[in-house]
């Protein structure tokens, strides 16, 4: 991972799912990050296709990556295949949901 996919993760880990509070990055929401000078291209999953929280995540995302200078701009493929699942969070996230009340992680 090069020096700008590296900041862009680290501001995407500002980014906080509002369902469950954690970030979309140890959530394993953020799949790809395709960059191509100062605009990218993010895969992206939630836990549930029919989320209607896309818009309010996408506005987070856009604070961190265009509003900090992050990037120029950016574009959001939210995909569904595979489906998300619990395996993908990491141990981070783990704890955090731990934290507040999920026990089974």
């Amino acid at each position: 991972m090069d020096a700008i996919e590296s900041h862009i993760i680290e501001s995407l880990r500002k980014v906080i799912d509002p369902d469950l509070g954690v970030n979309i990055v140890d959530l394993g929401f953020v799949r790809e990050v395709h960059v191509d000078g100062r605009q990218a291209s993010l895969d992206v999953t939630l836990t549930n296709p029919f989320c209607p929280l896309t818009s309010v995540i996408e506005d987070q995302m856009r604070n961190e990556l265009v509003g900090e200078g992050v990037l120029e701009d950016f574009e959001v493929s939210w995909v569904f295949d595979p489906p998300w699942c619990p395996d993908q969070v990491s141990e981070e996230g783990r704890k955090q949901l731990r934290s507040i009340g999920f026990a089974s992680m």
